[in-house]
């Protein structure tokens, strides 16, 4: 699991895996991860997008500012996973001049100069038959040279199958590049997400820096009361413990945040041990509605990994017309022109052409077997397709439900932090006042505590949904700043 999604939504999650596993279907590419499993070493998939190829040159030993537009940048640029999907876009333009070059004029050349000696006996010339009239025949011809230096043109004059096959490897490069795009779109939600993780966690190191120095003063507060004989020496050792308890929530807070920032340095592809700080906040926008409609027909329209797995049904489309095209007929032409002779200065010019109609009449199955495998894949785009479809509508809804309910849960939680605060303050006055012992401060601390985490939760999850919908509807790249700003 990613250092970064620890503390993702499970629809974000969903949203973030599942398309990175639509990619990987795409590509041959699998990088594998050794983990430690009950002490036993197991490999497991890993997801290229949590890594990236580190940008050239060392750490600095300046702290480096980074705002979320210069990480989403350097991750567009350094993002392991997008730099494998780009290959695969020269690797489809690769298999199309392939397919095409049996549509092109092919000319090739050849020059050769032999020595050859002959034995007429073992070409069975009778020599004897010769010497009987007289006439003297050596059995040995030679030694005798030929120079031949020629030019061959083979050209298709009609092919459909290469014709269809083409047209798919075209269609084929469309989804390459589509889903190059959708990487991109992945990068964006990762290295958001990751940012808006590292921002939740510095906040939580910032709140248990604060909620030690309470329980400090509530500590110094039970203390002198019991100098002051007010209060009894449990009440010191109840505030103690507490203020060891936040002791611990700080140590952990912060280390969770240098990890979280070693996450982000990896999928981003700074220099390894490059110190840096966050530039921007993580603040409450309000969302301007969207309706379903608009969201669902902004995703068929948008959604990269969808107009991929519609290139995809095509480019199987074409590539079954093709294979039903190995039963017709086709027709080729070939021509040499060339220049032979004993040597270079006695020879002649000579010309070869040819049409030829290629008839296929038994094949042994083999059309028939590619037209069945073609089918097959036409049928796995397609129901790929189908499926992608019903998943876009889900994640389109599932975004617009995660908006609305984390909304609703920074709004509840803001509240819960100030009552939990107006709570501390009155059982410290409590407490001070000789009212009530300290245990009743001491459970108001923990609520702070509490509300605190909730509200730094709900407000990470609000955003988090944001781009999560920035996503769903594939406006990822191009919207995030603006979903976060809340337009």
């Amino acid at each position: 699991m990613l250092i970064f999604t620890r503390k993702l939504t499970k629809a974000a999650l969903v949203v973030f895996f599942g398309a990175a596993a639509s990619w990987a279907q795409t590509t041959s590419v699998t990088q594998y991860v050794i983990t430690q499993s009950q002490g036993t070493a197991v490999l497991q998939p890993q997801n290229p997008f949590s890594g990236s190829v580190p940008a050239l040159g060392k750490a600095t030993p300046n702290l480096l500012p980074l705002s979320l537009k210069e990480a989403i940048e350097r991750g567009l640029k350094q993002n392991l996973g997008l730099l494998l999907s780009g290959d695969a876009v020269p690797f489809a333009r690769g298999q199309y001049w392939k397919d095409r070059s049996e549509l092109l004029p092919n000319v090739t050349t050849s020059t050769s100069l032999t020595a050859q000696q002959i034995n007429l006996r073992t070409v069975g010339f009778k020599v004897q038959a010769f010497e009987a009239l007289g006439l003297h025949i050596p059995p040995v011809v030679g030694p005798f040279g030929i120079f031949d230096v020629r030019a061959y043109l083979t050209q298709s004059i009609f092919n459909w199958q290469a014709i269809q096959q083409t047209r798919s490897a075209a269609q084929g490069i469309k989804a390459a590049e589509y889903s190059f795009k959708d990487a991109r779109e992945l990068v964006v939600f990762a290295v958001a997400s990751s940012y808006l993780q590292t921002i939740a966690d510095s906040a939580r190191v910032d709140t248990a820096i604060a909620q030690r120095e309470t329980a400090h003063a509530l500590y110094q507060q039970a203390a002198d009361q019991l100098k002051a004989g007010t209060t009894a020496a449990i009440d010191v050792l109840r505030a103690q413990v507490e203020l060891q308890a936040r002791e611990q929530q700080l140590i952990s807070a912060r280390n969770d945040l240098a990890k979280q920032k070693i996450a982000l340095g990896r999928v981003v592809g700074l220099p390894a041990g490059q110190e840096f700080s966050l530039t921007d906040n993580a603040t409450y926008e309000p969302q301007s509605k969207v309706s379903l409609e608009e969201a669902l027909s902004h995703a068929y329209a948008s959604r990269a990994d969808y107009q991929s797995a519609l290139a995809q049904v095509r480019a199987a489309t074409l590539a079954r017309k093709a294979a039903v095209a190995g039963y017709y007929p086709s027709v080729s032409t070939a021509v040499n022109y060339g220049d032979i002779g004993v040597n270079p200065n006695n020879s002649h010019g000579t010309l070869s052409a040819t049409a030829a109609l290629n008839v296929p009449i038994f094949q042994g199955g083999r059309v028939h077997g590619d037209v069945l495998q073609a089918e097959a894949a036409l049928r796995q785009s397609q129901q790929l397709l189908d499926n992608l479809r019903a998943q876009i509508d889900q994640d389109v809804r599932n975004a617009l439900l995660d908006l609305q309910s984390a909304a609703d849960l920074v709004e509840v939680a803001r509240s819960s932090v100030d009552l939990a605060n107006q709570t501390l303050q009155q059982s410290r006055d409590r407490f001070a006042a000789g009212v009530t012992d300290n245990i009743e401060v001491v459970q108001a601390q923990q609520s702070v505590a509490s509300a605190n985490e909730s509200l730094i939760s709900s407000l990470y999850t609000y955003n988090v949904s944001k781009v999560e919908l920035a996503r769903a509807i594939g406006r990822a790249e191009a919207g995030v700043a603006v979903y976060l700003k809340g337009k």
